[in-house]
């Protein structure tokens, strides 16, 4: 079987193609043929050592969709030739995996393969920071930074959905169209415009509920001045660097308000919340009230190339690796 492989830390040259043996299924397991694999900026910071591996080498990748090709001792959910989607730590960027069967779902006939990939990671990830981190309701008002990126544009059109006014930044004319078509009801270009400036002028000075942050250092602290008093900062990712420590009486200074980073995998702890939040993302996709802007499908050898266009900010919507 064919993985790729990352023997030490570094930039996309360390993504290496080889042939690797993964085993059988242990008890509660399921080995899964990947159909198509999803690709989140997540991945650069575990290839490059920001984010810390268990072990060297390894296999990067968090998502997944494709089949059953064999279930461990214990599988119940499960058998052979099941359509199934999942989210797991390390190891997608393969022809096969092994996968939890706690985290497995089984993937709805009316969504593909490639949809799949490209929705468990980032779609259960603004299922958590929607509907359990903040829980939008209509009326309220939001900020989305990268709103025209993978993430961006799912948490765009899902709080659209849900009745809030959308405010996003993105870094370009063409990402600001992008961003539009999918919702937005403003588009701030934080390179030509102060966002803080400009969100403080849409609001009539009254800041968001609300700041879904995954670009990190270059958006905080302006973001804390975005909030109205009691808002929620809400981070989840650092795409531009990681945010600097910081005296927490700042939360106090800019209007007592709260700031929060959770992880998805604290919420997928229970079998029942993953089917619950699966449910919930599968819901919103099958009706259209979601689309998963897919722009590009490459193939899994070539992963080095998709990592250079991810960190050269030169993506947009979903990336999907083939097998």
């Amino acid at each position: 079987m064919k993985a790729i492989r990352v023997h030490r830390h570094g930039g996309p040259e360390v993504l290496t193609f080889e042939d690797v043996d993964i085993g059988q299924p242990g008890p509660g397991q399921v080995r899964v043929r990947n159909r198509a694999i999803g690709l989140n900026f997540v991945d650069v910071y575990f290839r490059t050592g920001f984010y810390v591996p268990p072990q060297l080498p390894f296999t990067p990748g968090n998502e997944g969709a494709g089949e059953v090709v064999e279930v461990g001792e214990g599988v119940r959910d499960f058998k052979v030739g099941d359509r199934v989607a999942y989210v797991e730590p390390l190891g997608s960027y393969a022809e096969e995996r092994i996968v939890s069967a706690q985290l497995l779902v089984r993937l709805p006939d009316a969504i593909d393969f490639e949809t799949g990939a490209a929705m468990m990671l980032k779609g259960l990830t603004a299922q958590y920071l929607l509907r359990r981190t903040f829980r939008v309701e209509p009326g309220q008002t939001i900020l989305m930074h990268a709103a025209a990126g993978g993430m961006g544009l799912i948490l765009t059109q899902w709080a659209k959905h849900l009745g809030a006014t959308v405010i996003g930044t993105v870094g370009s004319a063409q990402k600001a169209e992008l961003a539009r078509e999918h919702g937005c009801d403003y588009v701030i270009d934080y390179g030509k415009e102060n966002f803080v400036a400009r969100v403080k002028e849409i609001t009539n000075g009254e800041g968001v509920h609300v700041v879904y942050d995954g670009v990190g250092k270059a958006t905080f602290p302006g973001s804390l001045d975005c909030l109205r008093p009691l808002g929620y900062f809400v981070a989840f990712g650092s795409a531009s660097g990681p945010i600097e420590p910081f005296d927490i009486t700042l939360l106090m200074e800019k209007g007592s308000v709260f700031a929060t980073w959770q992880l998805l995998y604290t919420h997928l702890a229970k079998r029942e919340d993953v089917l619950a939040m699966s449910d919930d993302l599968f819901r919103v996709v099958a009706s259209g009230a979601v689309k998963i802007p897919i722009h590009a499908r490459m193939p899994l050898a070539d992963v080095a190339e998709a990592h250079r266009r991810i960190e050269s900010r030169q993506t947009t919507g979903s990336t999907v690796l083939l097998p």
